[in-house]
């Protein structure tokens, strides 16, 4: 190993290619995706541009890596996910919206970076580890609940995971779009408002 890898690993028994992963991820929950290029990542890092070319077929497999590895970092601290038939199905959507909003808090920033990369986008969906993403998780929560009459039998579970998806895009989109931070996050209050237009609209009658 070279004094300059040695340099750039430090301690640990992390690989060269798990180190490019961590900073281009640092970099990302920093700066977010827009403008980030290989030379900035390679400085980061400590190594030469052309070593991300020994470990990456090209640099939006690097970003699609980098960019799991800090959705796996913002979904860490959340929890698991409530099962349908878990306490009310009140509380279950308001944990599956809280969820959601510090989900989306967390990753659209980086996200919007990326809108004009498909190709890092793709790449990004394809490393999921099969367990299903937060909307597809919402959406056969509600069928579960359905399916055990916890809500009405004609419930339109999709249309209404499709408004709660919508619900926690929306204050984060228009704080991006405003041009403003992300410090203030949505009042629970909102949440409740949100749960109780739902549950108006699938509860049993």
């Amino acid at each position: 190993m070279s004094p300059r890898r040695a340099a750039a690993l430090g301690a640990g028994d992390r690989t060269l290619r798990d180190h490019l992963i961590a900073t281009a991820e640092r970099m990302i929950a920093e700066r977010g995706t827009a403008g980030l290029t290989v030379r900035a990542i390679a400085r980061e890092a400590g190594v030469a541009d052309g070593v991300l070319y020994n470990h990456f077929a090209d640099k939006e497999e690097l970003l699609a890596h980098a960019l799991w590895a800090h959705a796996e970092s913002v979904m860490r601290p959340l929890g698991p996910l409530p099962e349908p038939g878990d306490g009310t199905v009140e509380e279950n959507l308001r944990a599956y919206v809280a969820y959601g909003l510090a989900l989306h808090h967390g990753l659209l920033p980086a996200l919007t970076g990326l809108v004009g990369r498909p190709a890092v986008l793709a790449r990004f969906a394809a490393l999921s580890d099969g367990g299903g993403t937060w909307n597809e998780r919402l959406a056969s929560y509600l069928r579960g609940e359905r399916d055990l009459g916890r809500l009405a039998p004609d419930a339109r579970v999709e249309a209404a995971a499709s408004m709660i998806v919508g619900a926690c895009h929306e204050p984060v989109l228009s704080l991006l779009f405003q041009g403003q931070g992300l410090a203030h996050r949505v009042p629970p209050e909102a949440v409740d408002d949100l749960v109780a237009a739902v549950l108006n609209g699938l509860a049993p009658r």
